[in-house]
């Protein structure tokens, strides 16, 4: 009777358009009132309890460093860059969105936020030159996914708190997947590109001297992600410190060097990551409270003996968890669906023998597909915001690229060594 309350709640509140942070709080709610003897006090409680966490400080930085390095000149520069790498190529255009969202990938750390910098730039450009509205948002929203991916990544930061794993081991098996996942949605494109006729971005082919020359050009932002990273590995300061260095050195690069943040643009900055940051930790906060009553309900237990009498075949357990993922990412966000779903799945893969390091890559990589996949689909409603391209027209264009997407996860389930190798090679 209480899961039907749980559950039933959440699905009515869902399907009425309340936002979903306050679906879970109150479906928690109503369950807890009418399913329980439990105070009702203990909703606010541990959403409170939940958030005071220093490994969380991360997100809220992360946060801010991005927007920091979107409006102070780093996506410009990456753009030079990636344009000079692959601006050669069949589709040039499309293919150096892809590229400029891999590098933006690792510096902001969120998928939405790497579709809004890049495709803000890129979406109106390739209209401009002849290109299908609905493919170039396509393509930046497919692209702007491997923003939780490649490190630094909040989702990776969320995972590892709620799994007591390593955040900095995460970054590093999320980086080949990333590359794995970028790789397919450039052959997609490529092809695509092709039928359509859409032509490269430049008359010349690969130019050593002109990639040195962006390279050289871009050398501030690309420093970031090695400060980033080296810092963490080579035990200098925590994930949570290296947020913190990240918003300091994009300030100074934004302001001092390349010199187009404003002191209006940095109020702005600060601003809009307060107004993300609020809304996120809510969403964490009464995420957290739903995945309590669950677990104090058994209800975890009982997902994970109904998936152990369906199959020990971690091959069969995988499949069946990636479908279940893949499902919850087209309704729920990626933030609430870490919260909830990280302590019911992770004992069933660990006692099944899978790393927790090799699945967390697994959950970020299936909730990344849920920002392309309506109705919830964050990315594509940014895709359709700043590229001014109607949400249908993206939704026909998405399909080969989540296509794309799912075959590169198959293969990251399956073939561990893309997750386990880089971590392994720093234990």
């Amino acid at each position: 009777m209480t899961v039907i309350l749980l559950f039933g709640t959440l699905f009515v509140c869902l399907l009425i358009g309340v936002p979903i942070a306050i679906s879970l709080g109150v479906s928690a709610l109503v369950a807890i009132y009418f399913g329980s003897t439990l105070p009702l006090d203990i909703i606010t409680q541990k959403a409170f309890t939940s958030l005071d966490s220093f490994p969380l400080l991360a997100i809220p930085f992360f946060m801010l460093s991005g927007i920091l390095m979107g409006k102070g000149g780093v996506s410009k520069r990456l753009l030079d860059l990636a344009t000079t790498m692959v601006g050669w190529m069949t589709g040039g255009l499309s293919m150096v969105t892809i590229v400029a969202c891999m590098f933006f990938a690792a510096i902001s750390g969120s998928g939405p936020a790497t579709v809004a910098a890049i495709g803000g730039f890129m979406i109106p450009a390739m209209v401009a030159r002849k290109y299908d509205g609905g493919f170039a948002a396509a393509i930046s929203a497919s692209a702007g996914s491997i923003g939780v991916i490649i490190p630094p990544s909040i989702p990776f930061v969320l995972y590892g708190v709620i799994g007591s794993v390593s955040v900095g081991s995460l970054f590093l098996a999320g980086i080949i997947p990333g590359l794995l996942i970028g790789l397919g949605l450039m052959i997609t494109s490529y092809i695509i590109s092709k039928k359509q006729g859409y032509k490269p971005e430049q008359v010349k082919v690969f130019d050593f001297k002109s990639v040195w020359k962006a390279t050289y050009d871009a050398k501030w932002a690309l420093l970031i992600p090695v400060i980033i990273l080296g810092g963490i590995y080579g035990g200098v300061f925590s994930p949570t410190e290296a947020a913190v260095v990240a918003v300091v050195y994009s300030l100074i690069i934004g302001k001092f060097v390349y010199k187009e943040l404003s002191w209006q643009s940095i109020f702005e900055s600060f601003r809009e990551a307060v107004v993300i940051n609020a809304t996120t930790m809510i969403i964490i906060g009464l995420s957290v409270s739903f995945a309590y009553f669950m677990t104090l309900e058994q209800i975890p237990n009982d997902i994970s003996a109904f998936l152990t009498e369906l199959s020990t075949n971690p091959v069969i357990i995988l499949l069946a968890i990636n479908i279940l993922l893949l499902i919850v990412g087209m309704f729920i966000d990626t933030i609430s669906a870490l919260v909830v779903l990280t302590p019911i799945l992770l004992p069933i893969v660990i006692g099944v023998g899978i790393d927790p390091i090799h699945f967390g890559v697994i959950l970020v990589a299936n909730l990344a597909i849920g920002f392309i996949t309506p109705p919830l689909g964050v990315n594509l409603f940014v895709a359709s915001s700043v590229g001014k391209v109607k949400f249908e027209r993206i939704v026909s264009a998405i399909v080969p690229f989540l296509v794309s997407m799912i075959i590169c996860l198959l293969v990251i389930t399956y073939v561990p060594a893309l997750s386990l190798w880089l971590p392994g090679l720093f234990k």
